[in-house]
């Protein structure tokens, strides 16, 4: 079977993730959660949080592409010290990125209508204690929001 990565299919996964409550929808391509290679379109919108966290496990280096909109990337130090951040697709000169396991990061939807192709290694497993930045908020409480604009201000 053949999925074409269209304006349609970008249209709609968008328009979900606009209608999402944290913001963000993943349209898959791989069949289940068990599969050896996870390939997919992410859908985010501003205002989206995802805590900054790294993958511990060797295989999970992850590869994303920005199809449209643009990516606020950040790289942080073991004490949540920003050390790198790169606005990533729209005018930008990076059209991606790939990071490396052990690496703490997140990324952030700088415009409306942002998606990105993400390629990473299955199977799938919920992030551990150690992956999870202590110095960050977790996701849907209210330091969150203060610290997501904190974040947000660093590619005004």
């Amino acid at each position: 079977m053949i999925q074409l990565i269209d304006s349609a299919l970008l249209d709609e996964v968008g328009a979900e993730a606009r209608r999402a409550p944290r913001g963000r929808k993943n349209r898959n391509f791989h069949p289940r959660d068990d599969y050896p290679a996870h390939r997919l379109l992410n859908a985010m919108e501003p205002g989206s949080y995802i805590a900054p966290h790294r993958h511990l496990d060797p295989t999970k280096d992850e590869t994303m592409v920005v199809v449209r909109g643009t990516l606020g990337l950040l790289i942080f130090d073991d004490a949540g010290k920003v050390t790198f951040r790169q606005k990533v697709g729209g005018s930008g000169t990076a059209v991606g990125m790939d990071i490396g396991h052990g690496t703490w990061h997140t990324v952030l939807a700088l415009e409306t209508g942002t998606v990105f192709l993400e390629a990473k290694s299955g199977p799938y497993l919920p992030l551990e204690a150690a992956e999870r930045a202590p110095w960050a908020p977790a996701e849907a409480t209210p330091a969150a929001v203060e610290y997501l604009a904190s974040l947000q201000r660093l590619f005004d």
